[in-house]
């Protein structure tokens, strides 16, 4: 195991090295590891079973101002293709945000492919190439503006216009991203695993994301690059590693961290299994989570202490979240359990 561990480590502590600032302009969760194809739609499909659904609540702010609520849904079904070893995975994300006074909204809608190619005939070996596309649509409750216009000398003065004169309360565009996956088994052992993928998100460059109107505005592009390690400690218990860093025009944003896992029943094939660590946003929160897996589904729970310049505003709070998970193989012909080798972490 030791041998099979140097470069996986030597990517992953590179991967916390190179970030800078933790602000972005994306949404995003803590528990990014249960919101794949958030990260790269490549990663579809990168996990033991036929199916997995995944919800995510987050509640964040909520001792500044009012709470920002965000929510995702995701799901992914995976199936053979043809008679070798290759995948093919179908799925979809759909967010929803609701942000701040004024009431900003948004929510998309992403259906996403991903092909993964084998690349051996002796072991998991997999590259794989995805692609997520689809609706976004933004909102915002005028009513709730205020600006300097609307006061007078005594105040605030809601009879006073605003001053603002953009033309529409919602816009919507079409989004799309690109990623690419490499995940393969580490060493004899097929539960030792690790993947690497980078991903490009906004690649159409979609225009008119103001509530202006204004031609001039386009979408960022943004860049991820992500990291997974899931190594065996002994019979019962392994750890995983984990990491993102993206970049969106001058933000970027570095998280990574670790859990710690126990087999808590039959270590061949457990039912459950408990899952404990922390990850770390760069310059903004330590996030403590807390998981457990009770086949076929899990939840897990974790929560921001804020890191930033916010902290002294915030008393140390950030977010909360609340993950669930649904996943297993399906009672179905030819399905992955079966399969001599399938793309897994």
């Amino acid at each position: 195991m030791k041998k099979g561990l140097v470069k996986p480590l030597l990517i992953f502590f590179t991967l916390i090295a190179i970030g800078s600032q933790a602000y972005t302009q994306d949404i995003h969760f803590s528990q990014f590891f249960e919101t794949p194809l958030l990260r790269n739609p490549a990663l579809a499909g990168i996990f033991n079973g036929d199916v997995r659904i995944q919800a995510v609540y987050r509640n964040q702010w909520n001792s500044v101002t009012v709470p920002y609520q965000t929510g995702s849904v995701n799901g992914e079904y995976k199936k053979p293709v043809g008679k070798g070893d290759d995948f093919l995975t179908l799925g979809g994300q759909i967010l929803y945000d609701k942000a701040g006074t004024v009431a900003l909204q948004s929510t998309h809608i992403l259906p996403a492919i991903n092909y993964h190619k084998s690349l051996s005939a002796e072991k998991n070996m997999y590259l794989s190439l995805g692609f997520m596309g689809g609706w976004v649509q933004r909102s915002i409750d005028r009513s709730k503006i205020t600006t300097n216009s609307q006061y007078d000398g005594t105040g605030f003065n809601p009879g006073l216009a605003s001053g603002e004169t953009f033309p529409r309360n919602s816009y919507s565009y079409l989004d799309g991203s690109v990623g690419m996956s490499f995940n393969t088994q580490v060493g004899e052992n097929p539960d030792n695993n690790i993947y690497i993928g980078a991903a490009y998100h906004h690649f159409n460059k979609a225009t008119k994301v103001s509530f202006y109107g204004n031609p001039n505005y386009e979408m960022i592009p943004k860049w991820v690059g992500s990291l997974g390690v899931r190594m065996n400690i002994n019979e019962y218990s392994f750890f995983t590693l984990l990491g993102d860093y993206s970049k969106q025009g001058t933000f970027t944003e570095t998280m990574a961290g670790a859990l710690y896992s126990w087999r808590l029943d039959d270590i061949e094939d457990p039912k459950y299994i408990l899952h404990g660590g922390a990850f770390l946003r760069w310059k903004d929160a330590i996030i403590p989570v807390v998981k457990l897996e009770f086949k076929p589904l899990s939840v897990s729970v974790s929560y921001d202490a804020n890191l930033s310049q916010l902290k002294t505003a915030s008393n140390g709070r950030g977010g909360f979240e609340l993950a669930l998970t649904y996943q297993k193989h399906l009672d179905r012909y030819n399905t992955s359990a079966d399969a001599v080798r399938c793309p897994k972490f």
